[in-house]
């Protein structure tokens, strides 16, 4: 059963994950084995901004409600800050105090969600070999080839309409649910309740809270917009909803009826998670055509300040092939010498790190999801399904 959406976008009520018994264990398997994908679980990076503190950033880990209101059913609607919002949803939206309490009261607190969030212990190496074997792995290929095959039409459309070309699509929807299969089995609404006044206690946590609270903002808006109960949607531990894993605000910004059927749904139409998958790439900076990345050797020592400053540019493409060329080399000839390039270096332990010189396209991908590793698998595994498709 569908759900209607600003009157045109309709998103289903179900996931695969409330259909799939047993499916709840596995997804959160295979979300620890990915959490190093996501500095804000599976939220949208270009979502995360700079962002004021909230008001109130004083608040600490010791300030927040008393652990048995926590871990009962969560009664949320208890909590002092769930009552500054409500209020701020009431004066911004026109929302009732009395239907808001009426939702929290619902709310369940996800331990789990909370646990996933927070950040791997300090001292181990990151390992790009390690990272890529999870994502670009037979089981992946395969189900991507037969993806790519089953889709086609609307690969090659929306590579039309947007520039991005099919590998890519295919590359983003299999490292991030193994195309549909793991889209995840939380109530959104429960694991946004519980990060926007809960979040962990760490360095980000202000941020991540304030983060959080905009997502919650735009599930109970998009709820509304549909009519709809908010607890109805299902996703990942972070409240990332179906095949594409799109963020609630994600959703009512880039989320596209590509398949031309009124109504848009990221949970059950593989067409629509393909359009909008393209749409956000090429709103996030995807330019036609573009190369992705080349790999590079180095020509001056690891040490050295050049090769510091480069790497310290962070997620743009801010230097000239020509001036890259005095730090290291590419031995591709296909690398355009009229585009601006990035250094990106993804480490592999104790192994030798591996450069490559990174296009705005792949910067694109990093805004989908702000890791080197991840942009990478994304680029890899596209390129290793379309190269088995043409076995």
């Amino acid at each position: 059963m569908p759900l209607i959406f600003n009157k045109r976008i309709l998103i289903s009520l179900t996931s695969h994950a409330s259909r799939q018994p047993g499916i709840l264990l596995n997804s959160i398997y295979s979300l620890i084995i990915a959490a190093s994908l996501l500095t804000s679980g599976a939220a949208h990076a270009a979502e995360k901004k700079h962002v004021k503190k909230p008001a109130n950033s004083t608040a600490t880990a010791s300030s927040a409600p008393a652990a048995k209101a926590k871990k009962d059913e969560g009664h949320f609607e208890q909590w002092k800050e769930v009552s500054s919002f409500i209020s701020e949803m009431v004066s911004k939206h026109g929302y009732t105090e009395a239907e808001l309490k009426a939702i929290f009261k619902q709310a369940r607190y996800i331990e789990t969600a909370r646990q996933l969030m927070r950040p791997a212990p300090a001292g181990k190496p990151k390992n790009w070999k390690a990272y890529r074997a999870r994502f670009v792995e037979p089981y992946r290929i395969e189900a991507g080839v037969a993806f790519w095959d089953k889709y086609a039409d609307a690969l090659t459309k929306a590579e039309q309409e947007y520039g991005v070309p099919p590998e890519i699509i295919v590359g983003l929807i299999g490292v991030e649910t193994i195309f549909g299969k793991q889209t995840g089995g939380f109530r959104v609404m429960d694991v946004l309740a519980t990060l926007a006044f809960d979040y962990p206690d760490t360095p980000t946590r202000d941020a991540r809270m304030q983060f959080f609270r905009g997502e919650l903002e735009n599930m109970l808006l998009m709820s509304r917009e549909a009519s709809l109960d908010p607890f109805v949607f299902k996703g990942s531990y972070a409240g990332a909803i179906g095949w594409p894993q799109f963020m609630p605000g994600s959703i009512r910004k880039y989320a596209v009826d590509f398949d031309g059927d009124g109504k848009i749904n990221l949970t059950d139409s593989p067409v629509d998670a393909i359009g909008s998958v393209a749409h956000y790439l090429a709103v996030h900076g995807w330019k036609r055509n573009l190369p992705v990345a080349f790999p590079a050797t180095l020509v001056v020592s690891e040490k050295s300040e050049q090769l510091s400053t480069a790497l310290g540019k962070g997620l743009q493409a801010s230097y000239q092939l020509q001036d890259l060329k005095a730090i290291a080399t590419t031995a591709s000839s296909d690398a355009p010498t009229n585009i601006p390039y990035g250094l990106v270096d993804l480490q592999n332990g104790n192994d030798a790190t591996e450069y490559w010189f990174a296009t705005e396209n792949f910067y694109a991908i990093t805004l989908y999801n702000r890791s080197y590793f991840y942009a990478m698998s994304v680029y890899d595994l596209g390129r290793v399904i379309a190269a088995a498709r043409q076995k």
